[in-house]
């Protein structure tokens, strides 16, 4: 897995040094004395055609990171947890990228993505900020498979959508899940055979609606406000 960027990268070498196989370097100076000495056996230096190439052509800031591949945590470990979030049908690795990190700080415990086989990790870890590798994460096709468990160990399901209950006017229960659809088609008839409450994001001038991951931080935050 290639990432690049400064910022993630350096959060990756201060946090994850042990997933870190090789440390590209395109930029004299882009990394701090502690850290280049630390990881000096792992650093390349290579030329920014090259660093280009690698990055295809994003803006990889002068440093780039190989790591291993992503681990990807279990549902059944998720099932223990309190507040997960679920994903239904989300493939925007950008969006899915600022909603991980709105996730990890805002005290979502887990986050299971649906609706899709695969997705671009090393995309996510990058617009994440670094976050994804942090947030335990999990890749389930089947979004009735991951509501139908979820509910069978007590969690309650609420729904994202316009047309929902105020959020301000809701009460949250403990176990609960927050399933946000995506922005071309919101949730799917799937996720809404299982969704108990719908909630939504009052609006206090007309428009459609919010960005997904916007939308995603706002309703964590009251969300995440459960004793």
């Amino acid at each position: 897995m290639i990432i690049y960027g400064k910022q993630v990268c350096l959060h990756a070498l201060q946090k994850h040094e042990a997933n870190i196989k090789t440390v590209y370097i395109a930029k004299k100076g882009i990394l701090p004395q502690t850290l280049f000495e630390a990881n000096r056996d792992k650093v390349k230096f290579l030329e920014e055609r090259w660093a280009q190439k690698m990055s295809k052509g994003g803006n990889h800031q002068g440093i780039l990171l190989e790591m291993e591949p992503l681990v990807q945590s279990d549902l059944n470990t998720l099932k223990k947890e309190r507040f997960i979030l679920v994903l239904d049908g989300l493939t925007d690795t950008g969006n899915i990228g600022a909603i991980v990190r709105s996730a990890y700080a805002l005290g979502v415990d887990g986050i299971v993505a649906s609706g899709v086989k695969t997705l671009n990790t090393s995309s996510i870890v990058r617009t994440s900020s670094g976050a994804l590798l942090d947030m335990p994460f999990v890749i389930v096709s089947n979004i009735l498979d991951v509501l139908s468990e979820l509910k069978q160990v007590n969690f309650t399901i609420y729904g994202a959508s316009m047309n929902g209950e105020q959020l301000d006017k809701c009460q949250f229960s403990e176990k609960r899940v927050l399933v946000l659809g995506s922005e071309g088609e919101g949730l799917s008839k799937r996720a809404k055979s299982k969704v108990d409450q719908v909630v939504s994001i009052e609006m206090k001038h007309e428009f459609d609606s919010l960005n997904v991951s916007a939308a995603a931080a706002i309703l964590i935050h009251r969300m995440g406000n459960v004793i």
